[in-house]
């Protein structure tokens, strides 16, 4: 009876830098393909470092955490995830419950949005103006109380003038009350995972019970973006005029091209806050920054962190699903090999540096018995390394490989006997 064993063995991976330990027969070498994707990221990384621009001197202020080593900002909350892959770039106290500010009013609008998607509101439709919309203070559209505004202009109202009082109109209109609609949103943030926030109202208004964490930000934006994609370009406006006041957008990565939304917040308590999220060659990140001491403390801070987000992480597809990883020896087949081939696409956002440090692992039973269904697990593949997030890929049987007949079988176990192999 065949012992199941993993045997380490050197082999190189043909991602160019990437040392490979693999696992298979004595000797046996894991040639793994070099994707395309990977020889685009390495002539990208290189195109990139030619015009590499000079970064600004940090803030004062403690570290962040990032697959990098630590990088000081003078946020006192932030977090930078990857669009695509959702990894984590940046962490600094990014699941600590803060204050808000208005970027609480990205869930009033993921609401409002998905009532328009589903039909039950229309951007043309129009909504009263009551006395405590009208009366409320802070940023404002300037809706005058008895008017009947239309959606679409309450939903610039909200996104590019930040109003108070747009806000309010849409609470009455779809639950009730403001009250009511915050029960909305809390239960809109469950649904989505944030479980460092609580709501208490639909603007961002100053209450000790509403927090949010810069994470929970981080993942409502990006849902914005992903479920919504007709309504988020109304974040990249830069500017909306209403009841004859013409207002800018107060996102400084709006205003100067470098982000396409989404929004900004200040309170005593919370400080200067910004959530923004911006692409650049198919690549999109999701910044949140709040507890800056002013608006230009603001606006330098949140356009060095978003310039380091792009300068210093690549998006890599390792391997497609499908790739033939490697060719395992098979004892008492029709053939001699199955290939194993990767179970799914393997993408990760990694440091330019990465080919430097990634280490990939092969691990599987060689060889394998006889019959072999395609689609079966026969092992796995992991990549480790200092500042590349730990991957695992599942490798499955490429081929049906049927068990030999009995006289093949025989003649099978006698070759071996005679030769050891």
């Amino acid at each position: 009876m065949l012992n199941r064993r993993t045997l380490l063995a050197g082999a190189a991976l043909s991602v160019p830098g990437l040392g490979v330990v693999g696992a298979g027969m004595p000797g046996a070498a894991a040639e793994l393909p070099h994707p395309p994707a990977a020889r685009a990221a390495a002539h990208g990384a290189a195109a990139h470092g030619a015009r590499k621009p000079a970064e600004p001197p940090a803030p004062p202020g403690s570290p962040a955490n990032t697959p990098l080593g630590p990088l000081d900002t003078a946020a006192k909350w932030a977090v930078i995830i990857d669009f695509n892959t959702g990894a984590t770039l940046l962490d600094k106290d990014a699941d600590a419950p803060m204050p808000p500010s208005s970027m609480t009013k990205l869930m009033t609008m993921y609401i409002v949005y998905g009532m328009l998607k589903s039909g039950r509101l229309q951007l043309t439709q129009e909504l009263p103006v009551s006395e405590r919309a009208w009366r409320m203070t802070g940023s404002k559209m300037f809706v005058q109380i008895g008017a009947q505004v239309k959606v679409e202009d309450l939903v610039r109202g909200v996104i590019v003038q930040s109003g108070n009082d747009a806000c309010i109109v849409f609470a009455e209109a779809v639950a009730g009350s403001e009250e009511q609609f915050a029960e909305l949103m809390n239960q809109k943030a469950r649904e989505l995972g944030m479980t460092q926030t609580h709501f208490r109202n639909a603007t961002g208004w100053p209450d000790p019970e509403q927090h949010m964490s810069a994470r929970d930000i981080a993942t409502l934006a990006r849902r914005i973006i992903q479920d919504f994609p007709d309504y988020y370009k109304y974040d990249s406006e830069k500017s909306f005029k209403y009841n004859n006041i013409d207002q800018q957008n107060r996102n400084p990565l709006v205003q100067k091209g470098l982000a396409d939304g989404l929004k900004t917040g200040h309170t005593e308590d919370g400080g200067y806050g910004l959530v923004a999220s911006a692409e650049r060659n198919g690549r999109r990140v999701v910044l949140v920054i709040n507890g800056l001491t002013s608006m230009h403390q603001r606006a330098e801070e949140s356009e060095r962190l978003l310039e380091w987000s792009f300068r210093e992480f690549e998006n890599v597809t390792l391997f497609s699903a499908g790739d033939t990883i490697e060719q395992v020896p098979v004892w008492l087949g029709s053939q001699p090999t199955v290939p194993l081939v990767a179970a799914r696409d393997l993408a990760a956002t990694m440091p330019r540096a990465w080919r430097k440090n990634a280490k990939v692992t092969l691990e599987y039973d060689s060889p394998v018995a006889a019959p072999i269904a395609r689609g079966s697990t026969l092992g796995k593949l992991t990549v480790a390394g200092q500042g590349v997030p730990d991957l695992e890929l599942p490798l499955l049987a490429g081929t049906d490989v049927p068990k030999l007949g009995l006289p093949g079988r025989a003649l099978a176990v006698l070759s071996r006997y005679v030769t050891g192999s």
